[in-house]
């Protein structure tokens, strides 16, 4: 069987099929997981997959491995993620997703979790589940059954409901899906609005002959950049792999950070819930924070992961949590994070706004960042040490990584959760700077 040590990740399961992951790993891993349910009261679990090749094959093996554990399996088939998250909100039941998200292929993984869309992470049980999957848990008496269901039209009702859809105005959008399943979400809500949409890539496969399914990427958002600027477009939308990421690009065709898309929603949030709390992680723009606390909002700041970011959510009853990366997660989508709706909130204060999306985010555009900068690194902990020592007589935390605060810039360096990298982000009101301070911090990471 696969070493679970290579696949297990702070997170999720994520690997190369063949050498780090294959049907005999899923097998074990569903028989865990289901027994980890059935030990906390659940009989029965949701599958899901997207569109990979091998998704079919490790899924299937996933559920067999969880119906010999004793519980009944609710095999949804190709899906996004977040309907995963909605069918395990919705009937009470914990969930497992199949996707390596925007990882290339020959990749796979399973992001799980809990009854309610609880999560499941370090911490948070899945330590437990690889423990119990190494034991190569045994076959109960009695297998659970193992059938198929179609959720779409119930999820997609349930994504119409965070907006008001009969008020919803005409809007001309260019949406490239990447070949993800953003092509069968995205037309499944789209086609009953107001909306003229141009499709750019929407045939599900996971080879992905296009373009990485990676909307954080600049290069991956060439096309849905081009098409906005040809159709004269209100607004484009970049989806990921498993189409629970989205990014935004405006009628200029220029793209809006993780941050400055979730500062947009966090102010709508806050109109429909007064004083209410958000949640973001360690990367994003100290301009949603500033947003937020000047709207009358209280603020709560976390470790990047969409585990980490549910925990935040619950336990500080917050209605609204934006990460960097483009996930956005909503109190009335049992916490958990999805993209459509991020994307019919924000569609639906732009039909109301009297003028372009640019227009609507000018205000809100404070800070020039650097982006995600990636680092292939040996020795992580040893790197990120150096840098601390470096910075030493700046304000640091360890939330997640390495933030230091120097006053008018700071930065973020973390390693990678599912590759040998250290990931670089910097902030500063001068983009002059961001270079200059970029190039002073990879000098120290760079042999």
């Amino acid at each position: 069987m696969a070493d679970l040590d290579a696949i297990f990740k702070a997170y999720d399961i994520r690997g190369i099929v063949g050498s780090e992951i294959d049907a005999e790993a899923c097998f074990a891993i569903g028989a865990a997981f289901g027994g980890h349910g059935r030990d906390q009261g659940s009989a029965r679990v949701v599958v899901g997959r997207d569109m990979r090749p091998d998704g079919a094959e490790l899924s299937a093996a996933f559920c067999r491995g969880a119906a010999a554990a004793g519980v009944d399996v609710m095999d949804i088939g190709m899906c996004a993620t977040e309907m995963v998250y909605f069918a395990s909100g919705r009937f009470g039941i914990p969930g497992a997703m199949f996707t390596a998200s925007h990882n290339p292929v020959g990749y796979n993984g399973i992001k799980l979790c809990g009854p309610g869309a609880t999560p499941i992470g370090t911490g948070t049980g899945l330590e437990a589940i690889k423990a119990r999957a190494s034991d190569r848990p045994p076959r109960t008496a009695a297998a659970g059954a193992i059938t198929r269901h179609d959720i779409l039209a119930r999820y997609v009702e349930h994504v119409l409901s965070f907006v008001d859809a009969g008020g919803l105005q005409p809007l001309r959008l260019a949406v490239d899906t990447a070949n993800g399943m953003g092509g069968l979400v995205a037309p499944a809500v789209f086609d009953p609005l107001p909306f003229e949409v141009d499709y750019l890539h929407p045939e599900l496969d996971g080879t992905f002959p296009n373009h990485p399914a990676d909307p954080l990427r600049p290069e991956n958002l060439q096309d849905v950049q081009r098409r906005v600027s040809a159709v004269s477009a209100d607004a484009g939308l970049a989806f990921d792999g498993d189409a629970d990421r989205v990014f935004v690009v405006d009628e200029q065709s220029r793209p809006l950070s993780g941050s400055l898309t979730a500062s947009i929603i966090a102010t709508v949030m806050l109109e429909r819930e007064p004083g209410a709390t958000i949640v973001h992680n360690v990367i994003c723009s100290r301009a949603l924070p500033e947003v937020v606390e000047e709207r009358g909002g209280h603020t709560v700041r976390t470790r990047v992961g969409h585990s980490f970011m549910k925990e935040a959510m619950a336990s500080s009853g917050a209605v609204f949590g934006g990460e960097h990366s483009g996930h956005y997660y909503f109190r009335g989508n049992y916490g958990a994070d999805s993209a459509m709706i991020a994307v019919l909130v924000l569609l639906e204060v732009l039909g109301r706004h009297d003028g372009n999306l640019s227009d609507l985010v000018a205000p809100l555009e404070r800070y020039a960042a650097s982006g995600e900068v990636n680092r292939d690194v040996v020795d992580q902990v040893a790197m990120i040490e150096r840098v601390a020592a470096a910075f030493a007589g700046c304000e640091q935390d360890r939330l997640d990584g390495l933030t230091v605060d120097c006053g008018d810039w700071w930065f973020n360096l973390r390693p990678s959760n599912t590759e040998p990298l250290l990931r670089l982000n910097v902030e500063s009101s001068d983009p002059a700077e961001v270079r200059a301070r970029v190039a002073d911090v990879l000098a120290l990471i760079t042999p």
